[in-house]
């Protein structure tokens, strides 16, 4: 004889409250709102007449998480952490890469609606800063990026002005006074390449450096960003190359991201001069490459993994709290992480000092 199933009400009614909050205690949600002696109560009932829970209820959360290239292993590791914690939270994830173009951007958060998404995680900050909610007026977004500017959506912070004077007082304390920064496309859209700059020049005047911060610079177009997976390093190696020919005083070089700085590296090595004896290297983001032997890389640690994790969390705080309302929100959420240096063995004292 099949035993008859227990249900939520029955126990309600033996309990004397509601189907919704009996339901609360025993999926152990909201349990602030409940006395000690409630729970236990609800729990002893549910025991007592056999209640079983049926099959758990599968989260029908989907977010976008909108970044430029998950070939350089920043974004896929800020990727990875997301997902790592939008599993356990039980939010199905979709992956698009904009290659820095703009349409693709626009066209993402319009889809958004249409496709009734929870939540938008970009893993820099926007292009269309100014108009994310022109698209997308109803859909809570989280940017992980560059600590810089006011926006009407939260953001995981990370102070690269912060992170350039690091890495320029770690090289002035060496001895270093002729310094190149190497970087792709220098604009407004990326604002943490040029705060990593101004980082490194604020340091330089404060430590009374009268030699200017040399800078090799290439504008990288969307188009080329998608057909060229390896540009960040192939951009570094040419602009190491002409850097090295145009200034031989040169003793130490910047890269705008470590991906970026691995060509730099080879281009240093290809000039039949080595690292860090002719000339020391740093670079930004402490990817996981850096950490091999056989590089060393002198880097900053951005926490990455720890970023990507916090983003989905954030995000998921305020779609399961729907504290967001159409055209933004009231109080705007700005966590800041302080990056530190990591000193390997591609840093060391200029070979006038050697």
């Amino acid at each position: 004889m099949k035993l008859k199933k227990i249900t939520l009400k029955e126990i309600a009614d033996k309990a004397n409250l509601s189907t919704a909050s009996v339901s609360m205690i025993l999926s152990q949600k909201k349990l602030s709102r409940f006395s000690t002696q409630t729970i236990n109560n609800v729990t002893q009932l549910a025991n007592e007449l056999g209640y079983e829970k049926g099959p758990k209820v599968k989260s029908n959360k989907s977010i976008y998480i909108i970044c430029p290239s998950i070939y350089n292993p920043y974004y896929a590791t800020l990727v990875q952490g997301v997902e790592m914690q939008a599993i356990k939270l039980g939010i199905k994830t979709i992956i698009i890469n904009t290659y820095w173009n703009i349409e693709v951007e626009k066209n993402s958060l319009k889809q958004a609606n249409i496709n009734k998404i929870s939540g938008i995680i970009f893993t820099m900050i926007p292009q269309l800063t100014n108009k994310v909610f022109d698209y997308c007026s109803n859909i809570p977004i989280v940017a992980i990026g560059d600590f810089h500017g006011s926006y009407d959506f939260d953001t995981i912070d990370l102070n690269n002005f912060e992170a350039g004077t690091k890495v320029a007082k770690h090289l002035i304390e060496l001895g270093h006074k002729k310094i190149a920064y190497i970087s792709t496309t220098l604009d407004s859209y990326h604002s943490a390449r040029i705060r990593r700059k101004d980082g490194i020049i604020k340091e330089m005047e404060k430590q009374n450096i009268k030699d200017k911060l040399i800078i090799y610079t290439k504008n990288i177009a969307s188009s080329t960003e998608l057909n060229t997976p390896d540009i960040e390093y192939e951009t570094g190696f040419k602009l190491a190359k002409k850097c090295l020919e145009n200034n031989p005083e040169v003793t130490a070089i910047v890269g705008i991201n470590d991906m970026l700085t691995y060509g730099i590296m080879d281009a240093i090595l290809d000039s039949n001069l080595k690292i860090p004896q002719s000339i020391s290297v740093c670079g930004f983001d402490n990817i996981f490459p850096s950490k091999f032997k056989s590089l060393g890389l002198t880097t900053v640690e951005n926490y990455i993994i720890q970023r990507g994790m916090k983003a989905i969390i954030l995000l998921n705080n305020r779609i399961e709290n729907n504290n967001f309302h159409e055209g933004g929100i009231t109080n705007v959420t700005r966590i800041k992480y302080t990056s530190d240096l990591v000193i390997r063995k591609s840093t060391a004292k200029p070979r006038s000092f050697l």
